[in-house]
């Protein structure tokens, strides 16, 4: 077969440092704008951006032949020097130094999609650590809690 068929659709999840409520409402589209941009730069596409104060949901369809460690590290550098530079205020603004990521199947995509899109009708319900918590479990990716958080 002379060509690669992919279709490589990743959900990824990340906070700022120390969960710091710092992604502020006005910040928020502006941000996401970016982040979709860095996606694109990487020649993925950004199906939805969407978060709350503390941490940030990226859905997205990915190229096979650029590692996604490599996309979510120049996605959080990038962004961070951005949100410095563009909104001074925010100095102390950092990304955690991990994150969680987990692929979708094109038959879950739409659901996902909603999932991202209503994060902040989410969130009413429960916090980012319960949710994360729930993202590892029900992806079956071992964790020691005493070390999740640090």
């Amino acid at each position: 077969m002379p060509q690669s068929y992919v279709n490589l659709l990743y959900h990824v999840v990340f906070s700022t440092k120390d969960r710091e409520p710092l992604i502020v409402e006005a910040v928020q589209p502006r941000l996401y704008e970016y982040v979709g941009g860095i996606i694109r730069k990487h020649g993925g596409v950004p199906l939805a951006v969407n978060g709350t104060d503390d941490h940030l949901h990226l859905f997205a369809r990915l190229r096979q032949d650029i590692a996604l460690s490599d996309i979510v590290r120049d996605l959080k550098a990038s962004s961070s020097g951005w949100m410095h530079k563009v909104f001074p205020d925010l100095k102390d603004f950092a990304w955690q130094r991990g994150y969680g990521a987990f692929t979708v199947s094109e038959s879950r995509a739409g659901a996902v999609r909603r999932y991202v899109e209503r994060q902040k009708v989410r969130h009413r319900e429960q916090g980012f650590k319960e949710e994360f918590v729930s993202f590892l479990r029900a992806n079956g990716v071992e964790f020691d809690e005493r070390y999740l958080w640090q």
